[in-house]
């Protein structure tokens, strides 16, 4: 028995290969799993759930509902790319959407997931802009628009990140080793689960006198990749 971990495909129609690695995954590793857990980003961008008759979107939550209907428990957490994920595109995949952060019993050991944006507290500017894309205000009057007024704006928003993105330091854009500390104490040390920074590697902390492991999920822009859990423990896969 195991369950698996991923984040950060960012999945989109102009990249057809790792596309093509996702679908291997669901209908071939994934199923071997008790449990899937997608910890945000799993599109690059996503405009609402009105928009799942695009073709692309269909198909990635039909390869989703297949995995489900399967028997592998789908879990959904958002990322900043998805964060508008919603009912209607979890009922399609058959998926239960996980509130960030979740606290898991996995195997016996006490597990923390999170897509891991929070824990990026130097970069105040994105924080500052996690606050407004999370307000649910907000979201309605976005949601409010047109589809194709939607992806126009998504996109222009894409390419400010972007170019924001260069003008930061590196140490800005990862966790904060405060804030990591807060997370474990916060919810008793336990093991941490997370993606968000395109860092992926294991990270041993010693916080309040507990040892606490803490895993990077890699981002899937050059090669697919997860975290395979179980009873023993966990190890980072490469697809």
């Amino acid at each position: 028995m195991h369950s698996i971990f991923i984040s950060d495909l960012h999945l989109a129609p102009e990249r057809p290969r790792i596309n093509d690695v996702f679908f291997a995954f669901t209908r071939d590793t994934a199923p071997q799993a008790q449990a899937l857990y997608i910890l945000g980003d799993l599109f690059e961008y996503w405009v609402g759930d009105d928009d799942l008759g695009d073709p692309f979107n269909a198909a990635i939550a039909d390869a989703l509902r297949e995995l489900s209907g399967k028997g592998t428990v789908l879990c959904f957490m958002h990322g900043n790319r998805d964060v508008l994920v919603g009912p209607a595109f979890a009922a399609r995949c058959g998926a239960q959407l996980l509130a960030d952060p979740t606290l898991l019993d996995l195997y016996g050991a006490r597990t923390l997931v999170m897509h891991g944006d929070t824990l990026c507290t130097d970069d105040v500017e994105y924080q500052k802009f996690r606050v407004y894309a999370h307000d649910p205000e907000n979201q309605r009057r976005f949601l409010a628009q047109p589809l194709p007024a939607r992806r126009q704006q998504m996109l222009g928003m894409r390419t400010q990140s972007e170019k924001s993105k260069q003008a930061k330091a590196a140490d800005i854009m990862d966790v904060a080793p405060a804030a990591v500390e807060q997370a474990l104490r916060q919810h008793g040390y336990p093991r941490l689960i997370h993606g968000h920074t395109h860092r992926p590697a294991r990270h041993a902390h010693v916080v309040d006198g507990h040892r606490c492991e803490r895993w990077v999920l890699n981002d899937w822009y050059e090669r697919g990749g997860y975290l395979r859990c179980d009873s023993g423990g966990c190890k980072a896969e490469l697809l």
